[in-house]
């Protein structure tokens, strides 16, 4: 795990640091906050363990100037006030957990791993939902379909064909296998309407259309 420590006071960036390397974990630490945007700028953090009272560019700053650059990388706020509004308006500008100092290390390391958790989580969530190949992409939560970055349109039978696809790249399906999946046994196994869909979706995805291809004597392959 990559976390980035923003502290400005030098013994506690010390105490932190050595306790985050002892799980293991790899630690950049910034003693300012413009030091922290150049950080993040430039590299990439499973974490940012941000204290709220800095130098120059306060913790609040820097967590809203990630939001602004859409940086969603989660952010653990620390601070000494531990007040119901310091925390509201931290959490509103944008982080993901808030810590008052003092704190008990074991407890910083269990929200530094929820937040890791729920982030790679809503991550997955995210993936599972764009299905990607070339210059083809399905959102299959809006059911929007673009081609080279232009939506296509298409009907609920092409989308489910095409989701099918491309859910298992480089699998070969059956036109009868198609036809159980797609249209659930509701179509004679000697139509030949796999076909006749099938020609529709190379068409509407051109120029990608030849990544659905015909294996002799068994069925379709795409990617």
């Amino acid at each position: 795990m990559n976390i980035l420590l923003v502290e400005d006071e030098k013994r506690v960036a010390d105490f932190i640091s050595r306790g985050l390397k002892g799980e293991c974990w790899s630690v950049q630490h910034a003693k300012d906050g413009e030091t922290a945007i150049s950080y993040l700028k430039d590299g990439e953090y499973d974490v940012v363990v941000l204290d709220l009272m800095l130098p120059g560019i306060s913790g609040q700053d820097v967590c809203l100037k990630m939001r602004t650059r859409h940086d969603y990388t989660p952010v653990l706020m620390l601070t000494a006030l531990d007040s119901t509004d310091e925390r509201v308006a931290g959490l509103r500008l944008g982080a993901d957990d808030y810590l008052a100092k003092p704190f008990d290390f074991e407890e910083l390391i269990a929200r530094i791993n929820a937040l890791v958790r729920r982030a790679q989580e809503f991550k997955s969530d995210r993936q599972s939902e764009h299905l990607t190949y070339e210059g083809i992409c399905f959102n299959t939560a809006s059911l929007i379909i673009t081609v080279d970055d232009k939506e296509v349109d298409m009907t609920t039978l092409e989308r489910d064909i095409l989701n099918l696809f491309m859910s298992n790249v480089g699998k070969v399906f059956t036109r009868e296998r198609i036809l159980n999946v797609v249209w659930a046994d509701q179509k004679d196994p000697l139509t030949n309407i796999v076909d006749v869909y099938i020609g529709r979706l190379r068409k509407k995805l051109a120029p990608y259309g030849g990544l659905i291809k015909t294996v002799r004597g068994l069925g379709y392959r795409f990617g």
